[in-house]
């Protein structure tokens, strides 16, 4: 059965939308590869629930890919699919806006 097609602006907020989401991605895209520790320390004060959540619905969107090693001590990379590499002109821009509305309104960035 197929889904109804709905408006794109509401889809893709349902896909990247949410709190840590779009902070995930964008450290995603600023470092090809990242470890779990390296996500957790891009997204302060992210729980390891929450981010262990984001994470594997991202991957279920087609958005990040997760590699497992066989490896002593185990090792988990992440990295942003051809899918999610095409989130870059979008996230390229809310950071420019960001900025831009930041300096405007006077917001003191860290």
């Amino acid at each position: 059965m197929k889904a109804l097609p709905q408006c794109p602006v509401t889809f893709a907020s349902r896909v990247v939308g949410g709190r840590w989401k779009a902070k995930i991605i964008w450290a995603l895209l600023r470092h090809e590869n990242l470890r779990y520790s390296e996500v957790r320390r891009a997204c302060p004060p992210i729980s390891d629930r929450i981010l262990s959540k984001e994470l594997n619905e991202l991957e279920d969107w087609g958005l990040i890919l997760r590699r497992e090693y066989s490896t002593i001590p185990p090792k988990t990379e992440y990295s942003l699919t051809a899918l999610g590499l095409t989130l870059r002109p979008l996230m390229a821009a809310m950071a420019e806006w960001g900025e831009k509305t930041q300096a405007a309104i006077g917001v003191i960035s860290n």
